[in-house]
């Protein structure tokens, strides 16, 4: 069997697993493991072929690294307003039970009304912070 044809099955058992996984550094390594097969077709050294495939695939998992660093995920979609419309929206609120707790006319239904941890609870307009199920997570405008 020839180092090309190596690189390639390395490269693509590579794709495979990644495609078992999701994990998205398997398909950089495989990246990696097809510049090493290029490298080999050019008649690069295998020692020059080692060298391409470890530089290439750990340049992209570093830049992958660093995008995801400054690109950090999205808030879950009880807190996010591009999945969830009622976030921002506001309620009116006229009487607070003890434990921080109440009920709301909001869009046609009763809903159940949680005030955010950290917040003091005072009748009046809430803005809505997080939706959990049926309940509303506010906090005072």
């Amino acid at each position: 069997m020839t180092p090309i044809t190596l690189w390639w099955i390395l490269a693509g058992a590579a794709v495979v697993a990644e495609l078992l996984t999701g994990t998205l550094y398997l398909l950089l390594l495989a990246a990696g493991l097809a510049t090493g097969a290029l490298a080999a077709l050019m008649g690069v050294s295998t020692t020059g072929q080692l060298l391409l495939a470890s530089a290439v695939a750990g340049a992209l998992m570093l830049a992958w690294h660093l995008w995801r660093r400054q690109h950090p995920k999205d808030r879950p979609a009880s807190q996010n307003p591009d999945v969830n419309l009622d976030l921002g929206q506001t309620v009116q609120v006229e009487h607070w039970q003890a434990d921080g707790s109440a009920t709301t006319h909001y869009r046609g239904a009763q809903w159940a009304v949680q005030l955010q941890a950290g917040q003091s609870a005072r009748p009046g307009q809430q803005r809505i912070v997080e939706v959990l199920g049926s309940r509303l997570i506010v906090a005072p405008v």
